[in-house]
């Protein structure tokens, strides 16, 4: 999978608290540190969505800030 491109990663917030997200060290999300979640890329395409979200171990319940 190749990496999102950093124009890309600058645009792209949090939907649920506008968070700039980060990439996870293997590629495979992008991870919000203020919620704890990290969005899954499926096929390249970052999923954007709270309902995609998934908490990181002692992190938020998916889609909702602390």
């Amino acid at each position: 999978m190749a990496p999102l491109e950093s124009w890309l990663l600058e645009l792209l917030v949090c939907p649920t608290c506008k968070t700039k997200v980060t990439p996870t060290t293997d590629g495979s999300a992008l991870r919000c540190p203020a919620c704890r979640v990290r969005y899954p890329i499926e096929d390249g395409i970052p999923q954007m969505v709270p309902e995609a979200a998934v908490p990181e171990e002692g992190g938020a319940e998916t889609g909702t800030s602390p």
